[in-house]
């Protein structure tokens, strides 16, 4: 466990210029004079030049006015974390929802990152040529900040995304932060962003660090700079049901990633190539897809953004990881929560005829933590697990994890990390 304070978090604190009224020096000049108005520059100045100078003062007034609202930001961050926002926090979904800052951190190609800012949260500007947007040259991570009673914060496992990022960063040719580089900016922006913490109990802050090439490039090549950039929102139970059992449907004819591709890291389009699938089982009631090897077409992959669990005998099975399939941190720690409450966990492949034949069924995932299957389809063919609810298993795990997650017991897997 590691503590920390936010008077920290205020030395880093800088303006977003990028939502700054005046983007260059030339917005506070006047327009150049015309050859007529140079010859009559003596003379009494016409309404055109009366008004130019007004608008002249006006802009300098302007940018006064923001370079004293600069000076103050500390003070405005100050009060703005003593406070919470006000949100209905019993009906809390999961959406996005602005808060007020953002970090921003960059790196040319081959270089180091530079030392980056908390800036006032607001849209970014990208050239149109820029990697990510021409050719995927993207990553983000996922996860979640808990406030304990009493008001101190706990992040969950933030190295392990730091390591998956730095993976991810490899197989997409980009730097990546280093994990203590990382580490540093999550905390930074949660304590920068404390007032949207939800209640002990109402939800969690979700922690969105993105990676991207940001550099302009017109041929295919990996971009000559990249931005890292972590936003955050506060959010509940990621699907409609709650902790309520979802309802998957199998797809057998999309997939979502291939042997050899990029489908074992967090890039951007991974996501992408899942909405058609999802869009067209959500139009039909489904809470969401299970996705099959594209080889075979009969093993068992991940669902959209999720993990996937079948427990048999009291034993719980998941698909290894083997470069298809995203090795989720919730997974990992479920894996490791099941083996010390004594149960036996195998990671190996596993066939779409044992998950119809399973006892009962769950994903895990950062958005999702853990959460019970109700019901399977494949092919038309529908199967049940349970009476309504989580199965014994799957119930025993989530409230351990959870229970860890939030501070609710001692922390003996060392995993939590407390910010106050």
């Amino acid at each position: 466990m590691e503590s920390s304070s936010s008077s920290a978090v205020l030395a880093g604190l800088q303006p977003n210029y990028l939502i700054c009224p005046f983007r260059n020096a030339s917005s506070l000049f006047l327009p150049p004079l015309a050859a007529s108005q140079k010859r009559h520059f003596l003379s009494p100045p016409s309404l055109k030049l009366q008004s130019q100078i007004s608008l002249f003062s006006s802009n300098v007034d302007q940018l006064s006015a923001t370079f004293r609202s600069q000076a103050v930001l500390s003070d405005t961050f100050s009060n703005e974390v003593a406070e919470l926002a006000e949100i209905d926090w019993d009906n809390l979904g999961f959406g996005f929802q602005p808060t007020d800052f953002m970090y921003v951190m960059k790196c040319t190609r081959g270089g180091n990152y530079s030392k980056g800012e908390l800036q006032r949260f607001g849209n970014i500007e990208l050239s149109p040529s820029a990697g990510v947007l021409n050719y995927g040259q993207g990553l983000f991570e996922g996860l979640k900040a808990y406030k304990k009673e009493g008001g101190n914060i706990l992040l969950f496992r933030p190295e392990e995304n730091a390591q998956r990022m730095r993976m991810g960063a490899e197989r997409m040719c980009m730097p990546s932060p280093s994990v203590e580089q990382f580490v540093e900016a999550v905390k930074a922006t949660v304590l920068a962003n404390k007032r949207w913490i939800p209640p002990p109990g109402k939800g969690s802050l979700y922690i969105r660090p993105l990676l991207m090439g940001s550099g302009a490039v017109l041929g295919l090549a990996p971009a000559p700079e990249y931005t890292f950039l972590i936003y955050v929102s506060p959010v509940g139970n990621y699907f409609k049901e709650g902790i309520a059992p979802i309802n998957l449907i199998v797809e057998h004819e999309l997939h979502r990633a291939t042997p050899g591709g990029t489908g074992g890291v967090k890039t951007i389009g991974n996501y992408a190539a899942v909405l058609k699938a999802q869009s067209a089982a959500k139009a039909k009631g489904y809470s969401d897809v299970l996705y099959l090897d594209c080889v075979h077409k009969r093993y068992l992959e991940e669902v959209s953004s999720c993990n996937i669990f079948v427990v048999k005998d009291k034993v719980i099975s998941t698909p290894a990881i083997k470069g298809t399939i995203l090795p989720g941190i919730t997974r990992k720690s479920i894996i490791d929560v099941a083996r010390s409450q004594g149960f036996q966990v195998e990671e190996r492949s596993v066939t779409v005829d044992e998950l119809l034949d399973a006892d009962e069924v769950f994903c895990t995932g950062t958005a999702v933590v853990v959460s019970p299957v109700g019901s399977i389809t494949y092919l038309g063919k529908r199967v049940s697990y349970g009476e309504g609810g989580f199965g014994a298993v799957s119930q025993q795990l989530y409230s351990v994890l959870t229970s860890l997650q939030m501070g609710l017991v001692e922390d003996t897997m060392n995993w939590t990390l407390e910010l106050n």
